[in-house]
């Protein structure tokens, strides 16, 4: 199996500093305030699983670390840069970092190797062979080679889904952000995708997924944080949060989603 580019050894403790530090992170929409004073460190090779019920603020945070939301007050730090300075360049933040949404947004025009190549030779400049030849090693990686020449629509969503990831590993990402990347597949395609993400935690990937699917966040997660009304109500292994939460509001939550 072709390991991810970068991922390999860094792992948990490897470095002496988190990779990616939310401050005291703030965030409204008009008078709705969707994040309240979010902190969060994430240490390399690190899997960070946010549950709670839609409009907790989940989304919001992934779209914010990666400059698609611009915060109110607060510090997102990627690699010790303040990237929620204004001042930074965006584009180049967001080459640091893959973002996978529960819309897969492959373009149906291209095939699925100019998919994954897109952003390589046309935002980064990389020559086409190279932007290639990395692409088909993704491709191998999510078990796709065979589907390099063909079109999005010919492939099934968890095909699909899993060539969206492809595309946000191409350019070795410091860290990976997947926002409900299964809630729009069948049942039945659910597992191919979960799977991958379970590959990709064991080869170190760092990543924060946003997701309901509670076995897998209780089998991949380093640490869970559930959302409520904006506000990390409880924070911990998921021995802890999933299976023994301490806070009534996560009790309470994970009673519906088992109900």
């Amino acid at each position: 199996m072709t390991g991810v580019v970068g991922a390999g050894p860094q792992g948990r403790g490897a470095h002496t500093s988190p990779v990616l530090t939310l401050d005291q992170v703030r965030k409204s929409f008009g008078d709705h305030l969707v994040l309240r004073d979010i902190t969060l460190d994430v240490e390399p090779g690190e899997c960070v699983v946010l549950i709670g019920a839609s409009g907790s603020g989940k989304s919001t945070i992934l779209r914010c670390i990666n400059l698609l939301e611009q915060i109110d007050d607060g510090r997102i730090i990627l690699d010790g840069q303040d990237i929620s300075d204004p001042r930074v360049d965006a584009d180049a933040v967001r080459s640091r970092m893959g973002i996978v949404f529960q819309a897969y947004n492959l373009f149906p025009h291209l095939s699925v190797l100019d998919n994954i190549t897109l952003a390589p030779i046309h935002v980064h400049r990389i020559a086409r062979r190279e932007a290639e030849a990395r692409g088909m090693a993704m491709l191998e990686r999510v078990g796709l080679p065979e589907k390099a020449t063909a079109r999005p629509d010919d492939l099934s969503g968890g095909q699909q889904q899993r060539v969206a990831i492809a595309r946000a590993l191409v350019n070795n990402p410091k860290v990976m952000l997947l926002d409900e990347v299964t809630s729009a597949l069948d049942p039945e395609l659910v597992g191919e995708v979960l799977t991958l993400l379970r590959d990709l935690k064991e080869e170190g990937m760092t990543m924060i997924i946003n997701t309901h699917e509670m076995g897998f966040a209780r089998d991949v997660a380093d640490t869970v944080c559930f959302l409520h009304d904006g506000v990390i109500h409880e924070q911990g292994p998921p021995e802890q949060v999933i299976s023994d939460p301490l806070q009534p509001r996560t009790r309470q939550f994970l009673s519906r989603i088992h109900g």
